[in-house]
C-alpha cells in the first residue's frame, strides 16, 4: 500500500496540488529478535502509539482534506473525520472474514476486534473510494448506513511502467534467475501461499498439461511451503517447477512479457494487480471468474469456474500455440491502456473536488 500512497503524492503533484504522505515510522516493528508474531505486535506500537505525534503535527497545517490510502488505517479516522475525508477500500476480506462470512480466513478475537475499529473508522468517511464494482458492493452492504458515507469506484492504476519488452531483453533479465532456462516456456504463477490464491489448484491444473507440452511451472512471490511442494511431488512435477521469491520488478516485467500465459485460479480478490500487470507486458491472463476479476480483465480476460480445472488446463494448451498466444496477448495489451496512473489521479482529484470545490492547484 506504500507505493499506492507515493503514487498518489507524486501524481497529485504533477497536478500542482500539495500532497503529503505521512505513515508510521518503522522503529520498534523492525525488532525481529523474537519472531515475526512478535515483530507485528511491536508494530503496533508504531502505528498506534508513535505514529499519533506525528499525525498530530501534519493536522496541526489543517489540510483541506485528509485520504487515508488504506482501509485497514481507518482506526485512524476518528482524529481526522473533522476534515473532508476520503478512505480508499481495497477489499473488505478481512472484515468479512471477522462477521463469520468467509470460512477461508478466521481472524482471532483481536483480531476481530480490529476489523471492528476499521468498520467504525470506514462510516467516519465523507466519502470511500473502491477499486472495484465488487468492493463497492462489499461498502455499501456492510458499511454504509442511512446513505452515509457515500461510495465511489475507482479502478487502481498500474504503480510501475510495465512494458512488453522484446524477447531479447526478457531472455537477458531471466538469465540471473537460478534453475529456469530462458529458451524453455513457460506458464507463470504470481502470488502467496494463502489459501484464496489457489496454488494448490494452480500445481493440479499444471499436472494436466504435463505429459503434452514439456513447458515449466514458474511461481513469483512467496516460496512453496511444505504442504504445496508435497503435493508437486505427489502429482510428480516437483522437477517442473521453478521458484522466483520476491522478484524485483524488472524481473517481474521479463517474467511476465515471456510467459506463455500466467494462470490465477483465486478463489477471491480485492482487485488482482498481477492481471493487469500480466497485460501490461502483453501476457494472456486465464483467471477464475471469481470476484473483479472478470471486471479487471474485461475481454482480455480468459475465464473459468475456480473448480474448472481440466477446463483451466484446456485453455493453457491452446495458448501454447504462438498464433493464439499472439491474439490475446493484443487484448491484454489494450486492456491494460484502462488502468493507467494518470486516469486514476484524475478521478481522484475529481472526487476531492467535490469535497472542497477550492483544491486548486498551489
Amino acid at each position: 500500500m506504500l507505493r499506492f500512497g507515493q503514487l498518489m503524492r507524486d501524481g497529485l503533484r504533477e497536478y500542482g496540488i500539495d500532497a503529503r504522505l505521512i505513515q508510521p515510522p518503522a522503529v520498534f516493528g523492525r525488532i525481529r529478535l523474537f519472531g515475526a508474531v512478535a515483530a507485528k505486535w511491536l508494530g503496533y506500537i508504531d502505528k498506534f502509539i508513535l505514529f499519533r505525534w506525528r499525525l498530530w503535527r501534519s493536522l496541526a497545517a489543517r489540510p483541506a482534506l485528509v485520504h487515508i490510502c488504506d482501509h485497514s488505517d481507518a482506526t485512524y479516522a476518528r482524529r481526522v473525520a473533522r476534515f473532508p475525508l476520503v478512505i480508499t477500500c481495497h477489499d473488505l476480506f478481512a472484515v468479512r472474514g471477522a462477521l463469520g462470512e468467509n470460512p477461508n480466513h478466521k481472524p482471532s478475537f483481536t483480531g476481530r476486534v480490529l476489523q471492528r475499529w476499521i468498520v467504525r473508522g470506514l462510516r467516519r468517511a465523507s466519502v470511500i473510494a473502491c477499486i472495484s464494482s465488487i468492493t463497492a458492493a462489499d461498502v455499501n452492504r456492510l458499511i454504509v448506513r442511512n446513505s452515509r458515507p457515500r461510495v465511489a469506484v475507482v479502478p487502481l492504476g498500474l504503480n510501475y511502467p510495465y512494458r512488453q519488452l522484446d524477447r531479447a531483453e526478457a531472455r537477458r533479465r531471466l538469465m540471473q534467475i537460478d534453475h529456469l532456462d530462458a529458451d524453455t516456456p513457460f506458464i507463470l504463477h504470481v502470488g502467496t501461499n494463502t489459501p484464496r490464491k489457489n496454488r494448490d489448484g494452480v500445481l493440479r491444473i499444471f499436472a494436466r498439461l504435463k505429459n503434452k507440452w514439456n513447458g515449466r511451472l514458474a511461481f513469483a512471490g512467496e516460496l512453496l511451503n511444505a504442504e504445496l511442494r508435497g503435493l508437486a511431488r505427489k502429482i510428480d512435477i516437483l522437477d517442473r517447477i521453478v521458484e522466483i521469491e520476491n522478484a524485483e520488478t524488472d524481473v517481474l516485467e521479463a517474467l511476465y512479457s515471456a510467459a506463455v500465459a500466467m494462470l490465477y485460479p483465486s478463489r477471491f480478490e480485492g482487485f488482482g494487480w498481477p492481471v493487469i500487470e500480466a497485460h501490461a507486458c502483453g501476457c494472456p491472463v486465464v483467471s477464475s471468474n471469481c470476484g473483479p476479476l472478470p471486471e479487471v480483465a474485461g475481454a482480455a480476460g480468459i475465464f473459468r469456474a475456480v473448480e474448472d480445472e481440466a477446463g483451466f488446463a484446456d485453455d493453457l494448451w491452446r495458448l501454447t500455440d504462438p498464433q493464439e498466444r499472439a491474439r490475446w496477448s493484443a487484448k491484454a495489451l489494450e486492456n491494460a491502456a484502462r488502468f493507467s496512473a494518470a486516469r486514476m489521479i484524475s478521478q481522484y482529484r475529481d472526487l476531492y473536488r467535490s469535497l472542497v470545490p477550492a483544491i486548486e492547484p498551489s
